[in-house]
């Protein structure tokens, strides 16, 4: 048989009108295509993708994170099936629309083009890229909002260090794909009290609906009321009480009797004051903050939970410090084994919002006194006073001065230390008298327990060499003495002035350093 012998630029022609061809075959929807599509195979490109957020500018912000969801799923639809846009899109938007549920006031970049589409059931049968690429990143805006929060960069310049939360929303997605239900429970990572929070929400907004309450007159020739008192104060402070269910009814009576003694118990418990049934000016004070202003306080700690992994809670020991609350926990899988009040640091030392792990317990520890307090208290003393330092049981060390241990050093018996740059730790504190009042920010960023035996005796429960007694022997006598924790205990000191306790009660807390309304002008003044 006679062989062919073809020129060398013919077969190449061949070859790449061959592969012309073949790539012809795949060649994607274009951008604008509108065609109905009865399969999610459909693809498109990257190229499409940059022409999409170039007409949706205020969602480039998105633009990343979208182009790695469809990387991810080789540029197919995921938003379509062939009977039209997924359950998980209908569920999505509906969640978009009720943001102010999730205690977000914020505007919906496209909304209008995201209404058409959804308002319109027919047109949803049609699979488009604009559509497609709406849902993906109207789904990124919502787990900006929702799940993440401000940016952690506006956090640190808010005092907050804790660490934020990591989560990848384009795994996350392929999760609520499969069972979209999840967007419904509480599975995202977000720290549980957000939902406890988010019910007293709705019920706060409910309570704003019906009128919220009456401010109550504060009578200036009265310096307080206790039981059997009677005032027109009286009957607006029940009235009040009830509306925030402190009391079960509303009597109208102005006598100051047991069940509106009750109420007055459980308010105070709720907003970190003395447990006592007096009644202080600065209590109706506190009463009367209006509810809007409430509503601002639980949206802006909602705000706040959003920056925490619920992972937190898993750890089998865990030692939270509430600033505003002047509280700190203890928690062993997962359950408040001791709560202690606490003094913090007063407004011109804040306490620093960081966590950091427990490494050690120091009993009878020396106070190395601060260069700073050296220079603006000790030293000064020694001037006016050359005996101050032997007065005060103090000793020059190494060109530093030092407290030596005993009762009336100022870290006073026990210290705990999570070593940190901020030099901040737990002690013990001769000042037992502050542990009675209710605002108890007066240190100098160091965190003063009331409960410090309790606490160590928690914190070594699991060491059958060291019982309560051992304790408060090492306590009381001796040198110095290290006690380096066998398992490490996280410490997360943070700062929470609204609060849902394991009763679903929810707590307020004075905002002791102001950093509430820093954190409202971010989220609420757009």
């Amino acid at each position: 048989m006679r062989k062919l012998h073809y020129p060398l630029s013919l077969v190449v022609f061949i070859l790449l009108f061959t592969i012309a061809s073949c790539k012809k075959k795949e060649t994607p929807l274009a951008a604008n295509t509108e065609t109905s599509l009865n399969t999610i195979e459909v693809a498109f490109d990257s190229t499409q993708i940059k022409t999409f957020f170039g007409k949706y500018p205020k969602l480039q912000p998105y633009q990343v994170e979208v182009e790695k969801l469809y990387r991810k799923h080789q540029f197919h639809y995921i938003w379509f099936d062939k009977d039209g846009l997924n359950e998980f899109a209908g569920l999505l938007y509906n969640k978009i629309n009720n943001l102010s549920k999730e205690g977000l006031e914020t505007v919906i970049p496209y909304k209008e083009k995201l209404d058409n589409i959804y308002d319109n059931p027919e047109e949803n049968q049609k699979a488009t890229i604009d559509t497609e690429l709406l849902s993906s990143a109207l789904y990124f805006f919502y787990a900006d909002k929702v799940y993440d929060g401000i940016d952690a960069q506006k956090t640190k310049d808010l005092g907050w260090f804790l660490p934020r939360k990591k989560q990848s929303y384009v795994n996350y997605l392929d999760s609520l794909l499969i069972d979209p239900s999840l967007i419904q429970k509480e599975e995202k990572g977000v720290l549980k009290q957000y939902y406890l929070l988010k019910e007293v929400l709705q019920q706060y907004r409910k309570i704003e609906k019906n009128g919220g309450w009456k401010s109550i007159a504060i009578d200036t020739t009265i310096k307080s009321y206790k039981p059997g008192d009677s005032a027109t104060a009286i009957a607006q402070i029940r009235t009040r009480l009830f509306i925030t269910d402190d009391i079960s009814r509303d009597s109208k009576s102005a006598v100051y009797d047991d069940e509106l003694a009750t109420g007055i118990l459980k308010f105070k418990k709720r907003s970190g004051n003395l447990l006592n049934k007096t009644i202080l000016p600065e209590h109706i004070k506190y009463m009367n903050v209006s509810v809007a202003d409430r509503i601002k306080t639980i949206m802006v700690n909602m705000e706040r939970c959003r920056w925490i992994s619920n992972d937190i809670t898993k750890s089998k020991e865990l030692i939270v410090v509430n600033i505003p609350a002047y509280e700190l926990t203890f928690f062993r899988d997962g359950k408040p084994e001791l709560r202690s009040k606490v003094v913090v640091g007063k407004a011109m030392h804040k306490t620093v919002i960081f966590s950091a792990p427990m490494k050690y317990i120091v009993f009878r520890p020396y106070w190395n006194v601060p260069t700073s307090i050296l220079k603006r208290e000790i030293l000064p003393a020694i001037e006016k006073n050359p005996n101050y330092l032997a007065e005060h049981n103090m000793e020059w060390k190494d060109g530093n001065v030092r407290q030596r241990p005993g009762p009336e050093n100022s870290l006073g018996l026990v210290k705990f230390l999570f070593p940190n740059s901020n030099a901040i730790y737990l002690h013990d504190t001769p000042s037992k008298s502050l542990f009675g009042k209710e605002d108890r920010a007066f240190s100098h960023g160091c965190i003063r327990v009331a409960k410090p035996r309790e606490l160590a005796a928690m914190i070594m429960k699991n060491d059958p060499k060291w019982n309560p007694e051992k304790i408060e022997t090492k306590m009381n006598s001796g040198d110095e003495y290290w006690y380096t924790l066998k398992n490490k205990i996280p410490v997360y000191i943070g700062y929470f002035t609204a609060w849902v306790d394991t009763e679903g009660v929810v707590h307020f807390y004075e905002d002791v350093y102001k950093r509430d309304e820093a954190l409202a002008t971010l989220l609420f003044d757009k």
